[in-house]
């Protein structure tokens, strides 16, 4: 009798020192311990029998019981007994309900020990996963302070303390190694359960890593005061950070700067020796792009929102500044903008502009049959198509130096002249090809468009239908729209699909309408 108490008393004492020790709830120990010997039942009575522990939470006594369900037709005759009979044995059972036997307890061989041992170990193990993946899930994107454990191949292994951490080699600064035992701080960037069970990633190479880092050492960061909106950073080497102030008292680049420097240089000791750019962030897309491209002097930026490109025009001296070393400076600027750059020099930019007027003026000398003087001031004037000449208003085209309404008008003239008979070619050549009248419906479709879609094999609704927007792009070169009109024409395209679709439904409600309508018909005939 001393001894089952001592038993008993012992495996709750068990039961609260594994839970401490693991950090798990003392429950789920207790339940691991009642499968394990559950376990042990089964192996003792047999394994077809369906037997079940259960541990008191207060006494630790252990009940080991048998359940057998009461059904209308058998299917395992080791778990299962027929209500009737089951009726029999215990008065008042329903269909669905068990009858529960008491087992004798079970003195545990050693095999079943070991058994069992292996359960809750197993059991332990799970529940404490499970703690790790739901503590660590929550603090994705915080920064975190560890041991390095082992360093196998680059790829290092962190002792958390409760946890243990992967850090890959590609997750590490260039030129860095860690040996066993040293300290380590990195940001954690993904929480995953896999079979081996949760897996924890973090890195020193990650963009945020540099942010939370600033985090810590500006104190007007983490009251919010100065907002960190961009980072781009090429790890171990140099990187760039936007900050803008919600105090206009306080400056967000001297603040983070920190006196003699003396914040910025923390993170950058943090960071290797990673050289850092912090630039003032501005809503205006062009400052902000000029800023990002500091130290390089900027003479000229041109924006191309549809294409998402901005072209920017530095001095001659000032070119392999503003690209950098192995285009770090630039490619830094891209990603921190979100732009794509492109750089060139003044002496580029005069060249092209020249190019363009060039082209420009000769297309209004062949198209319009005007010779360079008036093709030159339209040019001057910002004309660059054909179709602004013939629908610009007459006041406003009159109101160029040299021009009256009379040339006005007939420039007009000649630019509609020249569009219809451009039509007729391409409505011709649209034809010829076989592209369909309903793709030339479409709105946004331009007769240049169907040519060059005819020539590509696109000439049913259900060829341009089968593609994608940027496909359509790609295809169209040079007369492309942008990807969201792109988008607009394929889903046009589209349109006669779902048309095809409630045909059917059309189709089926006809007979029955019918039917209704000779039905109504007869009614009167059978009175008469």
């Amino acid at each position: 009798m001393e001894t089952s108490v001592l038993y008993k008393t012992e495996l709750l004492q068990v039961a609260d020192a594994v839970a401490r020790e693991k950090s798990i709830e003392r429950d789920e120990v207790l339940d691991a311990m009642e499968q394990a010997i559950s376990k042990a039942g089964r192996a003792k009575y047999g394994h077809e029998h369906d037997i079940r522990a259960e541990i008191d939470r207060k006494s630790g006594e252990v009940h080991l019981r048998r359940y057998v369900e009461a059904v209308e037709e058998i299917e395992n005759e080791q778990t299962q007994m027929i209500l009737k009979d089951a009726q029999m044995r215990q008065p008042g059972i329903e269909l669905g309900q068990h009858i529960i036997e008491d087992l004798p307890p079970i003195d545990l061989g050693r095999i079943a020990a070991q058994t069992a041992k292996q359960v809750i170990v197993q059991k332990v193990r799970e529940a404490e996963r499970s703690r790790q993946f739901k503590e660590y899930q929550d603090r994705v994107g915080e920064v975190i302070n560890g041991i390095v454990k082992r360093n196998e191949f680059g790829n290092v292994t962190v002792d958390l303390g409760r946890a243990e951490a992967m850090m890959r080699r590609d997750e590490t600064l260039p030129r860095e190694s860690f040996r066993t035992g040293d300290r380590v701080r990195a940001y954690i960037y993904d929480v995953r359960e896999e079979q081996r069970g949760p897996q924890i990633f973090v890195s020193r190479s990650h963009p945020q890593f540099m942010a939370k880092l600033f985090s810590q050492e500006v104190p007007e960061i983490y009251d919010g005061i100065i907002e960190i909106k961009a980072v781009a950073r090429d790890p171990g080497s140099r990187a760039k950070i936007a900050v803008i102030s919600n105090d206009s008292s306080i400056d967000p680049v001297g603040a983070c700067v920190g006196m003699r420097g003396s914040r910025v240089q923390a993170v950058v000791s943090e960071l290797q020796g990673e050289k850092i750019d912090i630039i003032p962030w501005s809503p205006d897309t062009a400052t902000f792009v000029v800023n990002a491209l500091a130290p390089a002097e900027v003479s000229k930026v041109v924006l191309d929102e549809e294409a998402g490109r901005i072209e920017v025009v530095v001095p001659d001296e000032q070119l392999s500044l503003a690209i950098g070393r192995r285009g770090q400076n630039v490619r830094l600027a891209s990603i921190l903008s979100g732009w794509d750059i492109d750089i060139m020099t003044e002496e580029e930019e005069s060249r092209r502009r020249q190019e363009e007027i060039k082209q420009r003026s000769q297309m209004f000398m062949d198209s319009l049959d005007v010779d360079d003087v008036i093709a030159h001031l339209l040019v001057a004037e910002g004309f660059t198509s054909i179709e602004q000449v013939g629908f610009v208003p007459i006041d406003e085209m009159a109101s160029i130096e040299g021009f009256d309404e009379d040339v006005a008008e007939e420039l007009r003239a000649r630019a509609r002249g020249f569009l219809e008979e451009q039509n007729r070619q391409f409505e011709e050549g649209r034809r010829e090809l076989g592209v369909d009248d309903a793709i030339a419906a479409i709105a946004g479709v331009t007769p240049a468009m169907l040519i060059k879609l005819g020539e590509s094999e696109v000439k049913t609704l259900d060829d341009l239908a089968d593609l994608a927007g940027d496909e359509l792009v790609e295809l169209l070169g040079d007369l492309a729209p942008g990807l969201d009109e792109a988008n607009e024409i394929i889903m046009a395209a589209r349109a006669h699909w779902f048309d095809d679709e409630e045909a059917p439904a059309a189709a089926g409600a006809a007979p029955a309408a019918a039917d209704a309508a000779s039905e109504a018909q007869s009614e009167p005939q059978a009175e008469a």
